[in-house]
């Protein structure tokens, strides 16, 4: 049986890529802030029929969460087939390239970023295990630089100095880290999930929450055959995914 883990998972898209893995017959490692809330979202997915799953503590922004969440999957499994990094928060509004606060940075960055790269350092000798390992970095179409200076973009007037140059910035690792690995059966892809109707963007959003974790799942399970390297958003693109950086 195949492993994942997923950052964030004890709602929204990151609850429901863990839905749709188990019902793929993953084992799934459910990774929430708060371990109360991990454990209910388990128990939630249990009700459902879905039992090979279970809550870690981990919060991305604290590497000593980070290092006790490594060691408790590692007494686990040796193997980690999938990891999706799916935590992330969007720092509040104003986000003014002139007023945004340095703490307003600071945070946004930390969970973004830099948990992104403590995440995946901490895991990846588990992936490196498996004969097919993906990582999935969900991201966000506003981390497109290039359809930022696009006035014809339906997102256009939708800047944000900090969450969206976040995003621009997990885009770019993301890349390295594809490259670094190129040689090896690993696929490593950034996934934007749409403008998906959750708790982050106040149900503003359009998508649903199936829709978005269909998106997200789709690139954790990929063949042999598939991509690595790329910047899908099928809300920008619905013909082949992948977005301008």
């Amino acid at each position: 049986m195949k492993k994942a883990l997923i950052t964030g998972a004890n709602k929204s898209i990151g609850f429901e890529a863990a839905r749709q893995l188990l019902q793929q017959g993953y084992y799934v490692y459910l990774g929430s802030r708060s371990l109360a809330n991990g454990q209910e979202a388990v128990e939630k997915l249990k009700a459902e029929g879905l039992h090979e799953v279970e809550a870690i503590q981990i919060d991305v922004s604290d590497p000593e969460s980070v290092k006790a969440a490594r060691a408790a999957v590692g007494e686990k499994t040796e193997v980690l087939d999938v990891l999706i990094n799916n935590a992330g928060i969007n720092g509040g509004r104003p986000q003014n390239a002139l007023t945004a606060s340095l703490e307003q940075f600071k945070a946004v960055y930390d969970t973004n970023v830099f948990g992104v790269v403590l995440v995946t350092q901490a895991f990846i000798d588990l992936l490196q295990k498996s004969p097919e390992p993906r990582i999935v970095n969900v991201t966000s179409g506003m981390g497109s630089l290039t359809l930022h200076n696009d006035p014809t973009w339906k997102y256009y007037h939708n800047k944000g100095a900090v969450y969206h140059s976040s995003k621009a910035a997990l885009n770019m690792y993301t890349v390295v880290l594809a490259y670094e690995l190129r040689d090896t059966a690993f696929k490593v892809n950034m996934v934007d999930p749409g403008f998906t109707a959750t708790d982050f963007n106040q149900h503003r959003g359009t998508g649903t929450v199936e829709e978005a974790g269909k998106r997200v799942v789709k690139y954790a399970v990929l063949d042999a055959n598939g991509p690595t390297g790329k910047f899908v958003s099928e809300e920008n693109n619905p013909e082949t995914g992948e977005i301008p950086w």
